[in-house]
């Protein structure tokens, strides 16, 4: 099987900040390994040299990675390439890539990631846009656009349950039935970031709590603040924010100011301490060994997170709000309604060993299945 492996990174000189950058270093080797050749088509090449390189150049904003695909760039990287699978990770291209194989007279499978959800839904159905891509009104056409790709594919992935039923119900509304062609294929853990719990040890009365996810305003930073300011306020609890972007360019931060905001807002907060891996993997965990426990963003649509699943596998419990793919996943004691039952918890993982290492062994297990090899295998019988 050849696959060309569509990436669209968003930040390339903050890797560590970028999944789905991530994902695929983990996953084109492990896919590798199975006997496929592998073409990663991206400004960036993956670390394993097996896997090959087809260069691309980013997109300088999120709307032209789902607006503007480069039709041209297209037809001739498949017709230099040509692929018996396309992987589009982003899937308002699927159209392009459809219509840019037929002009290059290449017969390919198109197969859509759905990495990031545009929209989410409420605990009573309603869709609701997801406002990091609404601006000046965006997000209608976005939602659009994501449900014309998902009728241009062959095969849709996407990372949970949760992800699947509210793509399902998306498609529905826009009129697309996805039939058989949706498939759950979850992101391997980070083979670099797994820690048997067995050999940690519990708190003594004082934990660190970690906090590492993109500190946009549709992620529920100023939720999260809020916390932050009721956890450390009781003395057992710590935090360590995660400073994933660096120095952002003069473009994004127009596009976007909050996660400068936010991150200033913290810095002064009392019991707060704001950390950076500065992109280097060792680092981050480290900076991972170094904390108690995990707590999850507070973005309505969170369909999946790979901070999260990189705290679990390192053993570290996570406590999240109820919402989204989190209640799907997180155990249900370490669930929270509000910011009072999320002290009430992080107090007990900082004082109850018993019950800290009970959901550290549990954090663990709920990783157990996503070894890059296992993800490769499910990878491959949903696209074939």
């Amino acid at each position: 099987m050849r696959v060309l492996y569509l990436l669209n990174v968003s930040n390339s000189s903050q890797l560590s900040a970028d999944s789905g950058f991530t994902f695929a270093d983990l996953l084109a080797p492990a896919l590798t390994d199975a006997g496929v050749e592998v073409t990663v088509a991206s400004p960036v090449a993956v670390g394993d040299a097996r896997v090959a390189f087809a260069p691309t150049v980013s997109p300088s904003t999120k709307y032209r990675a789902r607006f503007d695909p480069g039709m041209d760039a297209l037809v001739g990287l498949f017709r230099a390439r040509r692929p018996g699978v396309v992987v589009a990770n982003q899937v308002e291209a699927a159209p392009a890539v459809r219509a840019a194989l037929l002009e290059a007279g290449v017969d390919a499978t198109v197969v859509g990631y759905c990495h990031y959800l545009p929209f989410s839904f409420t605990g009573t159905g309603v869709l609701e846009l997801d406002p990091a891509m609404d601006d000046r009104g965006l997000g209608r056409s976005v939602l659009l656009a994501f449900a014309a790709g998902l009728a241009a594919c062959d095969r849709v992935l996407v990372h949970s349950s949760t992800a699947a039923s509210w793509t399902t119900a998306a498609a529905a509304r826009t009129g697309v039935d996805l039939g058989d062609r949706l498939h759950i294929v979850p992101a391997p853990r980070d083979v670099r970031l797994v820690r048997d719990p067995a050999g940690i040890t519990p708190p003594d009365g004082r934990a660190t709590g970690l906090y590492n996810h993109r500190l946009y305003a549709h992620y529920g930073t100023a939720r999260f603040t809020e916390l932050a300011r009721r956890l450390v306020a009781g003395g057992a609890v710590r935090l360590t924010v995660m400073d994933l972007f660096g120095t952002r360019s003069p473009e994004r931060i127009r596009l976007d100011p909050s996660p400068e905001r936010h991150l200033e807002e913290l810095a002064t907060t009392d019991g707060v301490t704001i950390a950076s891996d500065r992109g280097d993997r060792v680092r981050y965990r480290s900076i991972l060994a170094g904390a108690h426990f995990g707590i999850a963003p507070f973005r309505p649509g969170c369909p999946w997170s790979m901070s999260v699943i990189d705290c679990q596998a390192m053993g570290l419990p996570v406590i999240a709000p109820r919402t989204g793919w989190l209640a799907e996943h997180i155990d249900d004691e370490l669930l929270f309604d509000t910011d009072e039952q999320a002290a009430q918890i992080a107090e007990r993982l900082a004082t109850d060993p018993e019950f800290y290492l009970l959901h550290a062994k549990r954090a663990y297990a709920s990783t157990a299945d996503l070894t890059p090899a296992a993800i490769a295998a499910r990878y491959l019988e949903a696209i074939r």
